[in-house]
């Protein structure tokens, strides 16, 4: 006879007596009720403030056209802010072929940037070693300004002896210094730094960054035409062209010491949860018994340095360009500026590069513009961008005008401006 109680139980009778086997019911493992996929990338270990607070080049593209020109790889400029615009699709075969979209754009406003030195590069086993680095003979006070810690109890007398070299012997040291560069080494960089005296951001520290060289037929090409760029202004238009993907490189808005939901994206826990519920329900086993690093905890949220690949360039602004945003469609003659200007920025006086959509930072932030590392064979990428409007209305609320001239046109005369 067979107990139909237990599921392993039997139970055999032979007359008056019986003999009863037990085997205990099966004990199931514990399980999860759901599968899926982990919250949060680990990629980005650890998720600490960065040190990088000015945005750095990790990666230079290759260098492997010798036919073409030596020319510049990266550029610097400032967050402005962003607004929109309308453009025509040039993509056959897909759905929006010849209509119109609506794009989110970035501004960033670029005033040119002044070359003061070169450095070369060996290449050896255990990466790229630095051979010699020559700089200007004159350098401007912002430049200066960042090699103090205080400006004004300084003696301000930095680079004042190495000047002297140019003097000395005509010049033979840097003459040597320079062909030993083009002899020896094989990547070569400039030493470039902004202007921020001509931004309204209350810095007088320039911002300094290496620019690799590409193109020439020789490492001594690449260094004739850094020398060549000495002292000078570099604009961004010689570095960037419209309808151009470029790399972005910044650091994120911070927003401090933030909890599991909000830092790594966690599922809340159900509504009745004793002791809140924007947590992790589990953090581990009893053994090991520590913390594994890949359960999210509360921590630092933000600020962190980031690379934003494939922005495309829509257009390019030069400074005093007072119909810089003219087009075919719209011929009113406005700035990049909105009315009432950027909103915790201001107006763009420089020159500026119109990003398509958003990119990292606040407002006021120095990024870096870097060429793209790919080779891009995608009609997306390809494509030539037709704009037939841009928005300059105000961004403080909900802007009605797209000009002063336009608004005085549309409220007539006003009795505040009659007295």
């Amino acid at each position: 006879m067979i107990c139909r109680r237990w599921r392993c139980c039997h139970t055999i009778l032979f007359g008056r007596s019986a003999i009863i086997s037990h085997a205990l019911p099966m004990q199931l493992p514990s399980h999860r009720k759901f599968e899926a996929p982990r919250h949060g990338s680990l990629g980005f270990l650890p998720k600490k403030r960065t040190k990088k607070h000015q945005g750095k080049i990790r990666s230079f593209p290759k260098d492997l056209d010798a036919s073409a020109a030596p020319h510049l790889t990266a550029f610097r400029g400032f967050k402005a802010g962003m607004t929109h615009v309308v453009r025509g699709v040039d993509r056959p075969g897909a759905l929006m072929h010849k209509r119109e979209v609506v794009d989110a754009v970035s501004i960033v406003e670029t005033p040119p940037m002044v070359v003061v030195g070169v450095v070369g590069y060996v290449e050896t086993p255990r990466g790229l070693r630095t051979l010699t680095t020559v700089f200007a003979e004159h350098l401007s006070e912002e430049f200066k300004r960042r090699c103090y810690k205080n400006w004004f109890a300084s003696k301000k007398k930095a680079y004042s002896r190495y000047a002297k070299k140019y003097s000395t012997d005509g010049g033979k040291d840097i003459e040597h210094e320079l062909q030993r560069i083009g002899k020896f080494c094989s990547v070569v960089r400039v030493i470039a730094h902004t202007q921020v005296k001509k931004l309204n951001l209350r810095i007088k520290k320039a911002h300094i960054m290496e620019i690799q060289i590409n193109g020439g037929a020789d490492c001594k090409a690449k260094v004739d035409f850094a020398k060549s760029l000495f002292e000078k202004e570099i604009t961004v238009d010689s570095v960037f062209a419209k309808d151009e993907q470029v790399d972005v490189m910044g650091v994120t808005k911070g927003h401090g010491y933030e909890g599991v939901t909000t830092r790594w994206g966690v599922t809340r826990l159900p509504r009745k949860t004793h002791r809140g519920l924007r947590k992790v329900a589990c953090i581990g086993s009893w053994h090991p018994a520590r913390v594994s690093t890949t359960v999210p905890r509360a921590g630092q949220n933000g600020y962190f340095h980031r690379t934003e690949l494939n922005k495309k360039v829509y257009r390019i602004g030069k400074k005093g360009d007072g119909a810089s945003c003219q087009t075919e469609a719209d011929l009113t003659e406005k700035s990049i500026t909105p009315m009432g200007g950027f909103v915790r920025y201001g107006e763009i006086n420089e020159d500026w590069v119109m990003l398509k959509g958003a990119i990292v930072g606040v407002k006021k932030r120095p990024l870096i513009l870097r060429k793209s590392l790919q080779n891009h064979s995608s009609r997306k990428h390809l494509e030539t961008i037709d704009l037939k409007f841009i928005d300059t209305s105000s961004k403080l609320g909900h802007g009605r005008f797209q000009t002063f001239e336009e608004k005085a046109k549309f409220l007539g005369p006003l009795a505040s401006k009659q007295k």
